[in-house]
């Protein structure tokens, strides 16, 4: 922990599944009530945020990185990159399935942090690609800052009701 700092990361096994799934669920919550459907937020909490869906990632050859407020250690935001499941990725193409950070962390540095680990978790790979809710603009902002551009587009399926998404990758350094 740097000086001042209010958070600290560390890589997250499949014992820290309970509390990417907390944070998992919380973010997604605190980031759409009033912009999506409700029951689809429950919904998809439940089928995508749950422990068991972290479990089985991290098993799958997933890496999650895992930010803990200081003092005290509570979870408060995390990256997890594994796999492709966009239909835009090509051989070679690593996905940054989600960062997610509390919003009362926003602003800290976390979100670059975070994202750096999952840049070098990319090495070897030839891009990282994301999926993003196209209205999204604050997470837009930050992925084009950090070098992501649009590839694509997608419809995201957020417990049974679908949404636009944007696709975006970034080439990753050898």
């Amino acid at each position: 922990m740097e000086d001042g700092q209010a958070w600290t990361i560390r890589e997250a096994g499949v014992d820290d599944a309970a509390a990417l799934a907390l944070i998992g669920a919380a973010t997604f919550l605190e980031t759409f009530a009033g912009i999506l459907d409700g029951a689809a937020i429950i919904g998809h909490c439940a089928a995508q945020h749950g422990e068991a869906a972290y479990r089985a990632a991290l098993a799958s050859g997933a890496r999650a990185w895992l930010a803990e407020a200081c003092p005290g250690g509570a979870p408060v935001g995390f990256a997890l990159v594994g796999a492709p499941g966009l239909a835009a990725a090509q051989d070679g193409d690593i996905e940054l399935k989600r960062i997610y950070a509390l919003s009362r962390f926003h602003g800290t540095g976390l979100g670059a942090a975070l994202m750096a680990r999952a840049v070098e978790a990319a090495a070897g790979h030839r891009r990282l690609l994301l999926g993003v809710y196209a209205r999204n603009h604050r997470a837009l902002a930050f992925y084009r800052k950090q070098g992501f551009a649009d590839i694509g587009t997608r419809q995201f399926d957020v417990g049974g009701k679908l949404y636009d998404d944007l696709v975006l990758a970034r080439p990753v350094a050898a």
